[in-house]
Formats: C-alpha cells, sequence, structure tokens
C-alpha cells in the first residue's frame, strides 16, 4: 500500500473575509466573517489525500501551546499520522489571513517556528514513502537530497514562485512532480518548459476558476474547472489540487485521469471553509471528474 511523507508547514490561523483586499492606507474595514481553523499548506495536503483514502505520514513543527492541541485535534484521521517536531521556541505557525471575495489573499505571520534539525523518525518515515511531498520550508532543504539519494519520487508545490526566486529554486530542481501557481508568472509555458527540460516528469500550472496546464514528455495537457455551485472559500484550494493529483496517480488513474480528478478535488475544497477537501472521497471527486474537460492540446 502506497504511503504519502508530505513535510512541511501546519499551523493555527484566523481567516477573516473581506470584500476586497484593503489599500495601503490607514482606514477601517468590515469583515463580511471570520473564523479559526487548521492551516498550512503541508497539513492542506495531508488531510485531503486521508480523505481520498491514501496512508499520509505529516512531519511538522509544533509547539508545546493551546494552538498545537487544536492543530492534532484538526489532523486527527485513521489515515494520518502525525510526526510532531519541537518548534524550538515553542509556539506553533500562526497566521492571519485575509480572504477576499475574488479569491486573493493576504497572509500575516503571527508566529513562524524554526526547526531543531530532522529527527530520525522523519528519515524513517521517508525509508518506507513511495512519494516525497517536501514543501517549502526550512525543514524539507535536507529532505531534497535524502529522497533523491533514496529513489524516493519527490512532489513539490512552489505556490506562487516567478522563476528567479531563491527558496524555491532547489525545490524547483529536485521535482519529478511541480505543481505552480500563474500569480506572479509572465509566461507559464516558457516556465513549465524549463521545468520538464530540466527533468521534471509533469509540471502544472494551475490559473483559478481558468483551469490549468500541464506539461509532460509526450507535450502540452489542457485541465478545466469543475463546476462549483457557490464559492465558500478558496483556502486551500490549491493543496487540494495537488492532492487530488497525487491520489489519482496513485491509484493508477493515468495523467489524464489524475489531472480530472486534481481539478474535482479542488473545486470541493472551494465549496467548504475547511483548508482542503478534508471530508472528500475518490468516488465524489471521481463522479465530479467525468464534467472535467482535460485534453492534449
Amino acid at each position: 500500500m502506497a504511503n504519502v511523507l508530505v513535510n512541511g508547514a501546519a499551523a493555527w490561523n484566523t481567516l477573516v473575509r473581506v470584500p476586497s483586499l484593503p489599500e495601503p492606507r490607514s482606514h477601517m474595514l468590515f469583515a463580511s466573517g471570520h473564523h479559526d481553523g487548521l492551516g498550512g499548506t503541508s497539513a492542506g495536503k495531508a488531510v485531503t489525500l486521508a480523505a481520498l483514502g491514501v496512508d499520509v505520514t505529516l512531519a511538522t513543527l509544533l509547539g508545546s501551546d493551546a494552538p498545537a492541541d487544536l492543530v492534532r485535534e484538526a489532523l486527527t484521521h485513521p489515515r494520518l499520522t502525525v510526526l510532531a517536531s519541537p518548534a524550538r521556541d515553542g509556539r506553533t505557525e500562526r497566521h492571519v489571513n485575509l480572504m477576499a471575495d475574488d479569491g486573493s489573499r493576504v497572509s500575516i505571520y503571527l508566529e513562524l517556528p524554526a526547526s531543531t534539525g530532522t529527527p530520525p523518525e522523519v528519515l524513517a518515515a521517508l525509508d518506507s514513502a513511495s512519494v516525497a511531498v517536501l514543501d517549502l520550508a526550512d525543514s524539507s532543504l535536507p529532505l531534497l537530497a535524502a529522497a533523491r539519494s533514496r529513489g524516493v519520487p519527490v512532489w513539490c508545490d512552489v505556490h506562487d514562485d516567478d522563476g528567479t526566486g531563491e527558496y524555491a529554486r532547489p525545490f524547483a530542481d529536485a521535482a519529478d512532480v511541480l505543481l505552480v501557481s500563474a500569480d506572479r508568472l509572465a509566461d507559464p509555458r516558457a516556465y513549465l518548459r524549463s521545468r520538464v527540460d530540466a527533468g521534471c516528469r509533469l509540471a502544472i500550472c494551475t490559473d483559478g476558476a481558468r483551469g490549468a496546464i500541464a506539461l509532460d514528455a509526450d507535450g502540452w495537457w489542457s485541465v478545466g474547472t469543475a463546476p462549483v455551485e457557490t464559492v465558500a472559500d478558496t483556502n486551500g484550494a490549491g493543496d487540494a489540487f495537488f492532492a487530488g493529483l497525487l491520489s489519482g496517480t496513485l491509484d493508477g488513474l493515468g495523467t489524464g485521469g489524475a489531472l480530472a480528478r486534481a481539478s474535482a478535488t479542488g473545486a470541493l475544497a472551494v465549496a467548504t471553509t475547511d483548508l482542503g477537501a478534508p471530508r472528500a472521497t475518490a468516488a465524489e471527486a471521481d463522479a465530479l471528474a467525468r464534467s472535467v474537460v482535460v485534453r492534449r492540446d
């Protein structure tokens, strides 16, 4: 049975809904809603993978504070094992996220925990993993080479990488499968081409309601969107897309089928205020995926 190691952030966040992101000037702003909940890109991937039937080990940093208890509770799932290393300062990662009606977001970091090194338990989990999902985090950097040396496929989500920033470079260079957002890319196709030319097996760029494009050794894919009646929250939609893609790949759906499940899982995520799609099932995602148009360009 496939086991996936996910390494990176798990947080406890306050999400504040606003009509639009505030202008950079002093003024008053009224929220249309707010709630606290699980945050962190790695947590979003882990809970969605578990919901889709994948056995997941999440390696993350947690403090010794009250938010850590809330994070642990939110991560409770029979398919999800949490390896929580102690944050150096004892504080769990926390954000305030301003979520605008158009899907844009500003994340304000309240706490950013520091790693104390790579625990042997994480390396042991890597030894038994079929895939390593290594998210943008200092704790992931030593695992990039460790996964490579063990022959474990590396999947990376570099979010809004623009192709020039230094921090994302080792992740983009190490990835067998890469996910990026179109937010800061002037030429997404050129970016994906550069990644595949550098050895990436599959590179995907998501573009919100416009769908996604992907490139592998055989050429381009165009990925449509699944219908969504009401957008409740876009937080974690990219993580859900990623999880749908990975679960579909592990289930043997092939690239086109996995991309369709990815799009459908992302749609399920935006219909809930939860992080990602923690209540989705593979059957539900695949039923919705039948409405997603995926084709070779």
